[in-house]
């Protein structure tokens, strides 16, 4: 009998060490994966060649704004590519998610532009592109990431958007080009939420315009074994358009830029103050 109650404590205390190694291994399956690091040694992402300037829709969702097709877009590289003539993005006004204010201004937009205006680009006349529209910017764009605050920058223009990490919106937001930007990860998903985003920016690469009550949500991710950085967005705005909608976007690794981000002034490296109709804000004195 003392044999047996003494085999039964060895038992029961091995059965405690088992159960114990399998909760610790399970807990340690379940620790959040580390960070996704979209720094990568300075490296750059650059638009893919398939075409940076356009939202891809998501399948069975409302799909963001696209071309008319009476007027194909063809951009320069798809022009050296094929012969054709290079042209502007001309949006389909005919989308009925996009409410009749909006699409007043569209076409004014479109009509100037086959006319022979070309059309408003921020880059044009160095302001910051906007939410969602800075992911079309082309790139190359570069990260950098800290527990607090990731920053991201593309390097034609040098602004760099704040995004806050693991903190609530604030109570009262003042509108910018980049709005407000709050981030967290899930896993290997950089997740941001942008509310107060100026009006003087736009949505797309089609000029689409958009009330203060727009917010934007992006997943940000890496594909490809680590080759591509793909974005996934809503965009919510109910003062423009009827539903939400949502579009990705695939940024491509370029070794190019391993050195990390390069000087480049917009102001002082464009001999035209005001190109292409557009001007560039100056300083009326120096600020130094």
């Amino acid at each position: 009998m003392a044999r047996y109650a003494a085999w039964s404590r060895r038992l029961i205390g091995l059965t405690v060490m088992l159960a114990s190694a399998a909760y610790i291994a399970g807990a340690g399956a379940q620790t959040p994966a580390s960070p996704p690091d979209f720094s990568s040694n300075g490296v750059g992402w650059d638009g893919s060649d398939d075409g940076f300037d356009f939202f891809l829709p998501v399948p069975g969702e409302q799909t963001p704004v696209t071309t008319d097709p009476k007027y194909p877009y063809v951009s320069n590289s798809i022009a050296r590519r094929t012969g054709k003539q290079a042209n502007y993005h001309i949006s389909d006004v005919s989308d009925p998610n996009i409410k009749q204010w909006a699409k007043d201004i569209m076409k004014k937009d479109n009509d100037e532009v086959l006319a022979g205006k070309v059309p408003f680009k921020p880059a044009q006349s160095c302001i910051p592109w906007g939410v969602p529209s800075l992911a079309q910017a082309g790139g190359p764009f570069f990260f950098v990431q800290s527990p607090k605050v990731v920053l991201m920058m593309q390097e034609g223009d040098r602004f760099a958007r704040h995004i806050w990490m693991n903190v609530p919106h604030s109570k009262t937001i003042k509108p910018s080009y980049y709005g407000e930007s709050v981030g967290h990860y899930e896993g290997g998903t950089l997740v941001i939420d942008t509310i107060g985003i100026s009006t003087k920016a736009y949505v797309d690469f089609f000029r689409t315009p958009h009330t203060d009550q727009l917010h934007v949500v992006e997943r940000w991710r890496l594909i490809d074994g680590g080759n591509r950085l793909a974005m996934h967005f809503t965009v919510d705005d109910p003062g423009t358009f009827n539903r939400p909608w949502q579009g990705t976007i695939t940024l491509k690794r370029n070794m190019t830029y391993d050195e990390g981000l390069g000087e480049k002034i917009c102001q002082e490296a464009l001999l035209n103050p005001h190109i292409f109709e557009f001007d560039i804000p100056v300083e009326a004195k120096p600020d130094f």
